[in-house]
């Protein structure tokens, strides 16, 4: 297989995975409506027991959970509010959507989370609040705990993003300078029954971390924060209002997020409706179409991006040369999310950085193409979902003037990219399920 051949299999592949991705079909899947009964996974709700049904949420999957949602419940549908990424909109009927920042929250967002907490507040025991939650949600569901500023939030969000600290870390910091996430939506809404249809963008499908679990039981403390911004060297970096409140935390000054077996869960059902496997075992099964041999590496892949797609690299260059651990023609495929450690003042994301750090290692390699994009459809601050390379790609770059090696130094994949025009961009694909990575190896 020629590498042109390579690169139209993985586009097809990358297609099928973000098909199996689609939040209106996830949410249908789990989720029916039969004559005056919810069912939600295996747990019925009467209908009409409900004086009021709500629907309320953030995320960047959001606005498509909501029409599944409109769907099935119509005009029962009292009212809604959802925060969404700018341009992860869809046509609704009965729920609003509010367009705001990620991933650094803004004015827009915190304004949409006061009326999103004002009409949770407002619902009674015989009050329905149907939550939809997908990744993004932490940021554009911010609500700072008084009396921390938006600004602090933002520096402190700026500062997690920018060392390498993976989502649980960010996320247990987030949960305890808020006063929605870490189950604290779920407290606002006593005692009216939640049910949280949840998208996970996050390794393990952990309630409590996905979105920062606005309506879960929460596994992390003010002593977890604290930890994570010891790890970082970020204690004395991060505002001093946002450095004492956690301070203060630890210190019982200020109440704990609730945890499990806390009476404001007896009333709420979180359920998981979509996930990065069945991304993947798309990709698989669409790759096995193509008459490649699937071989799935792992859903949970975390880690340096550079170091994640050196390891990529040498498997399928094994592959290759030695048939193992698959015979070509094969596709590799993982999901998960990593991490970058930013050292440049380059523009790109991990996707990006994950398939130029591949290519340099790939460099004079016949017969490999490596795609790596995220699902949601952009890659960190850029409008490119990943990017697309083989192993002529470093070639090409020099031939151009450029230098791989300086490029990916500088975190720089976004330009890199843009010059040999190999980003790989989607457009906003309503979903967010972390990334699929593929290594196509023809023979």
């Amino acid at each position: 297989m020629t590498n042109a051949q390579l690169r139209r299999f993985a586009l097809k592949i990358f297609r099928a995975a973000l098909e199996a991705a689609d939040p209106v079909a996830a949410v249908l899947r789990h989720v029916r409506v039969v004559q005056d009964t919810l069912v939600v996974g295996k747990r019925r709700y009467r209908l009409r027991s409900f004086r009021n049904i709500y629907v309320v949420g953030a995320g960047k999957a959001s606005a498509a959970m909501a029409q599944a949602v409109e769907k099935l419940l119509g005009r029962r549908i009292t009212g809604g509010l959802i925060n969404v990424k700018y341009g992860h909109t869809a046509p609704l009927r009965r729920i609003a959507l509010n367009e705001c920042g990620h991933p650094v929250p803004d004015e827009a967002g915190v304004s949409g989370a006061r009326r999103i907490a004002a009409m949770v507040e407002s619902a009674g025991k015989d009050d329905l609040v149907l939550c939809l939650i997908s990744g993004g949600g932490s940021a554009l569901l911010p609500s700072p705990a008084p009396p921390l500023t938006l600004d602090e939030k933002q520096q402190a969000t700026r500062l997690l993003l920018a060392c390498g600290a993976n989502i649980h870390e960010i996320n247990a910091l987030r949960k305890h300078i808020s006063t929605l996430k870490g189950g604290q939506l779920a407290r606002l809404a006593q005692p009216a029954t939640v049910i949280s249809l949840l998208l996970s963008d996050v390794i393990g499908d952990d309630l409590d971390v996905i979105a920062s679990g606005p309506t879960a039981p929460d596994a992390s403390t003010f002593a977890a924060a604290r930890a994570v911004l010891e790890k970082y060297g970020l204690l004395d970096k991060v505002p001093p209002a946002v450095r004492e409140h956690i301070e203060r935390g630890v210190a019982g000054e200020i109440a704990e997020t609730p945890k499990a077996g806390d009476p404001v869960f007896q009333r709420v059902q979180n359920l998981v409706v979509g996930s990065n496997a069945l991304a993947v075992e798309a990709a698989a099964a669409q790759a096995r179409k193509l008459g490649l041999k699937p071989l799935i590496l792992s859903t949970r892949i975390e880690g340096e991006t550079r170091e994640i797609a050196r390891m990529h690299a040498a498997i399928a260059k094994e592959a290759l040369l030695s048939g193992r651990p698959v015979r070509p023609p094969a596709c590799l495929i993982s999901g998960g999310e990593t991490t970058v450690t930013l050292r440049g003042d380059g523009l790109g994301g991990r996707n990006q950085e994950f398939v130029l750090a591949a290519a340099i290692d790939l460099a004079g390699t016949e017969g490999i193409v490596v795609l790596s994009g995220g699902t949601d459809g952009t890659d960190g601050p850029t409008d490119a979902a990943g990017a697309l390379a083989d192993g002529a790609t470093v070639a090409r770059a020099e031939a151009l003037g450029l230098r791989p090696q300086q490029y990916l130094a500088r975190n720089d994949s976004y330009r890199f990219f843009e010059a040999t025009g190999e980003l790989l961009k989607t457009g906003p694909t309503r979903t967010n399920v972390m990334d699929v990575r593929l290594l196509l190896i023809g023979g």
